[in-house]
């Protein structure tokens, strides 16, 4: 099949592409990485009236690291943010999660930040930046605001971008000391969207003992479902928490639907296997195990 007829914007600078979407308003879509825009224009589920091309904006094809946390450029590929190693070494979440992600075909032009952007609960990156408290930078001509995750996922395929607004960046916040994160999926082929996944982070005190226990559910509900667990497992050892009520606590908070890959009964079940797992390594991370 064959997109709808739309105007292709090539803009050579930021200000040049903030002009554009602005001129088009709600008739205009952003192409970065286009791995799921071309799909869905292919498809005729998405008609913009304009395409605002961003891909020549080297200045968006940053990532910077520092001892707070990454910041992503909206042209950073997700190949590009996996393999470094300064990422992984102040937020391995990253790379674990971003490994996880379809093929490296498709990594490697895929973006972060478009990722984020379109706003798929079934998707990794918007239960890593729901967990881990990220934020979206938007901008629009004059105006720049930061968005946290948890008023930035509004339903599937729905964010808090507007009209005329372009996401410039997400921040991941730096893993602290005594802390460990996991992710676990399962999907019917590895690639494929994920019929439940788990992000998890789990922080201790000086004495080893569970301070913080919180999950971010993937396929699970219209947004990143995220748990708090720590009244369930937290204030003693990880060897002796109790994890799996932890994940029954999970399992009450997720409401997933039947679809035609899994029933929402099936899909619960797995949330808990996953949850439980995904704790219990992120405190063998977290004690350093």
């Amino acid at each position: 099949m064959k997109p709808p007829p739309f105007d292709y914007h090539a803009p050579r600078s930021l200000g040049e592409a903030l002009d554009a979407l602005a001129e088009a308003g709600e008739h205009g879509k952003v192409l970065a990485g286009g791995q799921s825009l071309i799909p869905m224009l292919n498809m005729r589920l998405a008609a913009p009236a304009h395409l605002v091309d961003i891909n020549r904006l080297s200045e968006l094809a940053t990532l910077d690291v520092g001892p707070d946390g990454v910041r992503v450029g909206a042209l950073a590929r997700h190949a590009q943010v996996e393999r470094s190693e300064r990422v992984a070494a102040v937020q391995p979440l990253l790379r674990e999660a971003l490994r996880l992600v379809a093929h490296p075909v498709i990594r490697n032009r895929g973006t972060v930040v478009g990722s984020l952007a379109h706003a798929d609960p079934a998707a990794e990156l918007p239960a890593v930046l729901a967990l881990l408290g990220g934020s979206v930078r938007l901008a629009r001509p004059g105006v720049t605001r930061d968005v946290p995750a948890a008023d930035f996922f509004v339903g599937p395929l729905e964010s808090a971008v507007e009209s005329g607004e372009l996401a410039v960046s997400a921040f991941f916040p730096a893993l602290l000391p005594r802390s460990g994160t996991a992710f676990r999926e399962v999907a019917r082929r590895h690639g494929d969207y994920a019929l439940a996944g788990i992000a998890a982070l789990v922080r201790l005190d000086d004495d080893l003992r569970i301070t913080s226990a919180t999950v971010a559910c993937v396929s699970v509900g219209p947004v990143p479902v995220v748990v708090d667990v720590t009244a369930a497992c937290g204030h003693r050892p990880p060897a002796t928490a109790d994890w799996a009520s932890a994940a029954w606590a999970v399992q009450d908070r997720v409401d997933p639907e039947t679809d035609i890959h899994a029933t929402a009964d099936y899909r619960r079940h797995l949330t808990g296997v996953l949850a439980e797992q995904a704790l219990r390594d992120a405190a063998r991370e977290a004690t350093g195990a």
